[in-house]
């Protein structure tokens, strides 16, 4: 497979943030979600530091763009620990899991 450039797309997640918070229940839902939200965070940041498309970490994890689009994403998709280390290791890292008291 042909590699592509990758050319990230701009987001300003805190301007994002800021309008969101506006709606109602928003604020609620996102902290449901804080730790989806948090590793959709780590694994676009790693892609993004790794300069790979969606298609050439699909293609080195043996799946599709849009399985890669969905472990992406924070919601009702959230990834298998399987499939977080295919992830790690088509993007060039290792998986480091810490659970911390409260």
């Amino acid at each position: 497979m042909a590699e592509i450039k990758y050319q990230p797309v701009d987001h300003d997640h805190k301007a994002f943030l800021k309008r969101a918070k506006k709606r109602r229940g928003f604020q609620t839902a996102y902290q449901a979600l804080a730790v989806e939200y948090a590793v959709a965070s780590e694994m676009l940041a790693a892609r993004s530091r790794a300069g790979l498309t969606q298609e050439v970490v699909a293609f080195r994890m043996g799946t599709t763009k849009s399985t890669v689009s969905r472990l992406e994403s924070a919601g009702k998709h959230a990834p298998s620990l399987t499939s977080l280390k295919k992830y790690a290791e088509a993007v060039g890292c290792k998986i480091e899991i810490k659970l911390v008291p409260r």
